[in-house]
């Protein structure tokens, strides 16, 4: 599905040169026959998008490549129906050649509220876990990162990556693996900043992704770190009994002040708040692009303020701290 030699030869230059030593192999178990079953159906669906240059990439004010007038309209009919075969499409927005990639979330709004906060990110390297499709990935290089890994194992989200990178270009230094954050070598103080957001609170053991977060970055690099929170003091925490919003793998949500006292424990320095914001049904929400259940799905009907399971409405951080 996918050809990482350009990605390996920049690593190779890099601090995360160790991790060849494995990596080549952990990518060819991920993406082998038989790891799932419409690997071959999204293999033909990459096969078949036109091939066309784009005459601009916007990675700046989103993830905008080409112009309308640049496919005929036989090739944009052909390019829209193979996308569409890539259903659900979660992160996003994207365009491509004049076409609306109107995705469940609108990670753009995300981007917005964090990206004035955290380190420049021109000229690092970066580590995004659990990234999906890669939409955040496009953005941090449109930054100027040097380097850009996102992980995530759901290979539809790796096909998606790969459509947009289709159309990209190979120029671009942003990588979508399809692996998870367990495949990242132990100890390996590389990235200078390391993303993670929407992952803390499908950890069972929030503490442990905190400290493989930390063992990833180097010394005086910089976590972002985004999770569910909820209002409260020092020490309380959240564990729902079944399902969270219809969700079935959420296990711990801090308040704020839990959520950096672990930053603390696990050894981080220099913890703070960027933002907290309620999650609306205007970020997230069904599309034609995503047509499954989404949050107004989730909220109780009668008092938006919780989940259709009694417990506080979604709301999430956004906070920062280093490794010392």
């Amino acid at each position: 599905m996918i050809d990482y030699t350009s990605l390996y030869a920049q690593m190779s230059v890099t601090p995360l040169a160790g991790w060849l030593g494995e990596l080549p192999a952990q990518v060819s178990v991920a993406l082998a026959e038989g790891q799932h079953g419409r690997l071959p159906e999204w293999d033909a669906v990459l096969s078949n998008l036109p091939a066309v240059a784009p005459s601009q990439i916007n990675l700046q004010d989103g993830v905008i490549v080409g112009q309308s007038d640049e496919l005929s309209p036989d090739l944009f009919a052909r390019m829209e129906s193979q996308l569409r075969q890539l259903h659900p499409w979660r992160k996003g927005p994207f365009d491509l050649f004049g076409l609306h990639i109107d995705t469940e979330w609108r990670s753009d709004w995300k981007w917005d509220r964090l990206k004035g906060g955290i380190a420049d990110l021109n000229g690092r390297l970066v580590l995004d876990v659990g990234c999906g499709n890669g939409y955040h990935c496009w953005r941090m290089a449109g930054a100027g990162a040097k380097l850009v890994i996102g992980l995530d194992p759901f290979l539809l989200y790796v096909a998606q990556y790969q459509a947009i990178r289709h159309f990209v270009g190979d120029d671009v230094p942003a990588y979508v693996l399809p692996l998870g954050i367990e495949a990242l070598p132990d100890s390996l103080a590389a990235f200078d900043t390391v993303f993670s957001m929407g992952v803390l609170y499908h950890r069972r053991s929030p503490l442990d992704h905190l400290l493989t977060l930390r063992e990833a970055l180097r010394p005086g690099g910089e976590l972002v770190l985004e999770t569910l929170i909820i209002e409260g003091e020092g020490g309380q925490v959240l564990v729902p009994e079944g399902r969270y919003a219809k969700m079935r793998n959420v296990w711990f949500i801090p308040t704020v002040a839990t959520l950096l006292a672990w930053l603390r424990k696990c050894g981080f320095v220099e913890e703070k708040v960027l933002d907290v914001t309620p999650t609306t049904v205007q970020e997230q929400r069904p599309t034609e692009w995503m047509s499954f259940n989404s949050l107004p799905d989730f909220l109780d009907k009668e008092d938006a303020r919780q989940t259709v399971e009694g417990y506080p409405a979604p709301v999430r951080a956004v906070v920062v701290a280093k490794r010392p």
